[in-house]
């Protein structure tokens, strides 16, 4: 995109979503932030909600309500589940582009969506217009989208360390297990009695099990990459750290696959991605090198003994997870390099 900044906003600006949003967006050179609205911090400056903007942005949180962004080309949705299809018709009848980083557009299947989070979808025909904003498997689509759905940040992960074993037929669909491992700000900031330091510090805790809601998305996308039926098993563990994602995959090989073969097919899926790194043979990733980025580590090995694939993804639940995912996905839409604004590399240590 050339010439004038393109104007953004974002809607829901107080959660850790939106903070992360706000970070990659104020050192972003081709966007200028205009609008910030909070449901509870309205009439605040976001320096107060987050000090760590002090001198960076100034402006106040408005009235929680679409038409508060209407300065804005494009919003960004930083909203809980369920409340973002009341927001995103308001805002497309304004003409504005919406980079929704809920689950209320992600499903193809309307019925699928109320299933899972049992509640009716108040607009189902944009389901069908809707971009599910994983660049590396949706680029040509997202270069003229209006509508986008950012993924989860268990799925992206997941289906990131998938994506080429599914697409390839080198696995037994039948077969896939998840195990994740996430850190505490994945639930959002508001008051929860699990997530207190003294009930979580120390403690590692499966959750969601046979159950969890990012299953149907996972099995949505990995689905449409083979054209067939996927079903896996997917479980959740909440880990006493800040941010971070690590997420180990297990599937069955339908031929004897060394490590090297598989690493070969990885790095060709993966060629030319910005910001996916394939590892060297016995190198694994780890949630502090990606913390605060917007990448996705992956490594894998075969286990000749057992027959299986082991592939292990790591990312930054509210980076490549959410708010960089996002900002990646605006930097496709409007022609901005892809990398703009997201090449900073992981906090470390």
């Amino acid at each position: 995109m050339k010439g004038a900044k393109l104007k953004v906003g974002v809607i829901g600006a107080s959660g850790y979503t939106g903070s992360e949003l706000l970070r990659f967006l104020l050192g972003h050179p081709g966007v200028e932030v205009v609008a910030l609205t909070s449901e509870s911090y309205e009439g605040l400056p976001i320096a107060e909600v987050f000090p760590s903007l002090r001198g960076l942005c100034d402006l106040e949180c408005r009235r929680h309500d679409p038409e508060e962004v209407a300065e804005a080309e494009l919003a960004f949705l930083a909203l809980p589940h369920r409340a973002s299809m009341g927001v995103a018709p308001v805002l497309l009848r304004l003409g504005k582009g919406v980079v929704d980083l809920s689950a209320d557009f992600r499903f193809r299947s309307q019925a699928i969506y109320e299933k899972w989070y049992q509640v009716p979808h108040a607009c189902p025909e944009l389901l069908r217009e809707a971009v599910y904003g994983l660049p590396e498997l949706y680029r040509r689509q997202l270069r003229s989208a209006r509508l986008v759905a950012v993924p989860g940040c268990y799925p992206t992960g997941a289906i990131l360390g998938l994506a080429p074993l599914v697409k390839e037929g080198v696995i037994d669909l039948g077969s896939i297990i998840i195990n994740a491992i996430s850190g505490a700000s994945g639930a959002g900031r508001k008051p929860d009695l699990g997530l207190h330091f003294a009930e979580c510090n120390e403690s590692v805790k499966a959750y969601g099990i046979a159950g969890h809601r990012h299953t149907p998305e996972m099995e949505q996308e990995l689905s449409l990459l083979v054209g067939a039926e996927v079903r896996v098993s997917f479980t959740p563990h909440l880990a006493p750290l800040t941010r971070g994602i690590l997420s180990t995959i297990y599937a069955n090989l339908v031929s004897p696959y060394d490590t090297q073969d598989l690493l070969g097919l990885y790095g060709r899926f993966y060629n030319g991605e910005p910001f996916i790194r394939v590892l060297p043979p016995e190198k694994f990733p780890e949630t502090k090198q990606v913390a605060g980025s917007n990448f996705c580590d992956i490594g894998l090995k075969v286990d000749a003994r057992t027959g299986r694939v082991l592939v292990v993804t790591a990312l930054d639940n509210l980076g490549k997870g959410a708010a960089g995912g996002a900002v990646q996905c605006m930097n496709v839409m409007y022609g901005f390099e892809e990398r703009m604004g997201l090449m900073a590399p992981g906090f470390f240590p």
